[in-house]
């Protein structure tokens, strides 16, 4: 059964940032957009980049390594050298606590 688990304040993650978290040896990318907040693996599936350092547009990030887009709300991978989507996780929020669902 999946539960949610505790990581973050959303204090923590200004407007337009991200910050990236460790669950269960995992690194996860909590990205703070228009409001929302959207967590992705962080690791870029074609090469070893965090996608925390990437620039977002909307609701897409881009690989700071080799430009490759991602979808913040579903992991979809949005343009080539990626062929492989990043697994995105169920967040809720409580109290202004960020928990993700594993």
């Amino acid at each position: 059964m999946a539960e949610f688990v505790e990581v973050a304040k959303t204090s923590e993650i200004p407007a337009g940032g991200a910050k990236v978290v460790e669950v269960n040896g995992k690194k996860i990318a909590i990205f703070h957009v228009d409001g929302e907040f959207y967590a992705i693996d962080d690791t870029c599936s074609h090469e070893d980049a965090s996608l925390a350092a990437g620039t977002v547009d909307g609701t897409e990030v881009m690989c700071p390594l080799h430009g490759a887009r991602f979808d913040l709300k579903t992991g979809k991978n949005l343009s080539l050298p990626a062929v492989f989507p990043v697994q995105s996780y169920a967040l809720k929020i409580e109290n202004g606590v960020i928990y993700i669902q594993v």
